[in-house]
């Protein structure tokens, strides 16, 4: 499986990447063996991951997720928060990436613009 995630650094800032073990990637982003960019904003928290069959969509996704603006990420961050707080589905809620933001922020398919 493949993951692409994102984490909060204590500067407040989000960190984007892929990987095929988000928790041990969380244990080395921590212990300063991470990113060059996470070193220096530790600790850092996972707040969102996204599972994919491939790696190719992993890394097309997490190349989509990468130009959203940090307001972009912080909707689909909350999005998937109350998903996973058990206020059930997209369906069910009527909440979806494209209510919090005006874009499809599910679709890896195209440049999100």
């Amino acid at each position: 499986m493949n993951y692409v995630y994102m984490l909060r650094c204590a500067d407040g800032s989000l960190y984007c990447g892929w990987t095929t073990d988000p928790e041990a990637r969380l244990r080395a982003h921590n212990s300063g063996r991470g990113a060059k960019y996470t070193r220096s904003r530790l600790p850092v928290e996972l707040v969102y991951q996204e599972a994919f069959e491939d790696r190719h969509e992993a890394l097309s996704r997490e190349w989509h997720l990468k130009r959203l603006s940090h307001a972009e990420k912080a909707a689909l961050i909350a999005l998937q928060s109350h998903r996973c707080a058990g206020s059930g589905s997209d369906a069910s809620t009527g909440a979806s990436p494209e209510a919090a933001t005006g874009k499809d922020l599910r679709n890896s398919a195209g440049p999100v613009s």
